[in-house]
């Protein structure tokens, strides 16, 4: 197996494969990445293109598409005979079906797998796996799918179906995030004390669990990067761009809560620190 970007998801992914057994090559930009999976027995490479040398399944699990392809350009030529490339990164639709089409020009077999989870998830292996593409190539990532996750959901088979359905669920995920914040302002704005307001939804319909983890990580300003304000608004742009007026009215308003909270220098701090887009500016 072969895991090329070790970032936040990355890196727990690969961990995840590691833990089940497998013997894991690994590559990243930035090589410091790859230190504590090198230690844990993972091979770590110089470059995409030894990294994925014996690899029955190479995952890629970067920044954006354009870094992806940038890497793909180096490693697809160098795939084995029956390799497959299970695209992890989230690129949006049309991105996962140009990145679908680069493989179909080396000749490389590729499924659009993009998952669910943040960094906890991805180190526990209980992801959610997002897959579409051919049937045919599922038996080849299945042992990789059950080392990183606890579920699976298929898309169909057309490269960028997966990816689809990633943003769908990744503008729930912005979009309560942001709706927390916004409650938690609001709480503090009237003089209410903001955990009230998390033990008042508390066992409720509308208690997520995820609004009191984001919603306590506000109050407690907990802020270590699990899912990067960043990365939240890449993807938003993702989704603005995939979609009409219609069905993403509420993406602009959500952009803008964490581009502010980006401005305010929180781009690579966990999307919790929205919350400062909800305070007075400095």
């Amino acid at each position: 197996m072969a895991v090329i970007g070790t970032g936040t998801m990355g890196a727990g992914m690969a961990a995840s494969i590691l833990r089940a057994g497998h013997d894991v090559s690994v590559w990243n930009r930035t090589a410091e990445r790859t230190t504590d999976l090198v230690n844990s027995g993972a091979r770590g490479s110089t470059d995409p293109t030894d990294c994925v040398r014996d690899a029955d399944v190479v995952v890629t699990m970067l920044y954006d598409e354009a870094a992806t392809a940038d890497a793909a350009a180096a490693f697809l030529p160098a795939m084995r005979d029956g390799a497959v490339w299970m695209q992890s990164a989230t690129v949006g639709p049309a991105g996962a079906v140009r990145l679908a089409d680069l493989a179909a020009r080396h000749g490389v077999a590729t499924l659009d797998a993009p998952v669910l989870g943040t960094k906890a998830p991805a180190e526990q292996g209980t992801l959610t796996a997002l897959i579409s593409g051919p049937d045919s190539l599922l038996e080849t990532v299945r042992p990789v799918v059950e080392a990183i996750a606890v579920k699976t959901v298929s898309a169909g088979t057309e490269p960028g179906a997966a990816s689809a359905l990633k943003l769908a669920c990744n503008a729930m995920v912005a979009t309560l995030t942001a709706a927390t914040a916004q409650s938690v302002a609001i709480a503090r704005h009237l003089g209410v004390d903001p955990t009230l307001f998390l033990q008042a939804l508390d066992g409720g319909p509308i208690g997520a669990p995820y609004t009191q983890l984001k919603g306590t990580a506000m109050i407690e300003r907990e802020f270590t990067p699990s899912f990067g304000v960043d990365g939240v608004v890449k993807d938003l742009d993702l989704m603005i761009d995939a979609t009409d007026t219609s069905a993403g009215r509420l993406l602009g308003a959500v952009r803008a809560a964490f581009a502010d909270a980006s401005d305010r220098g929180h781009g690579s701090d966990d999307m919790a620190s929205v919350i400062d887009a909800f305070a007075p500016p400095a």
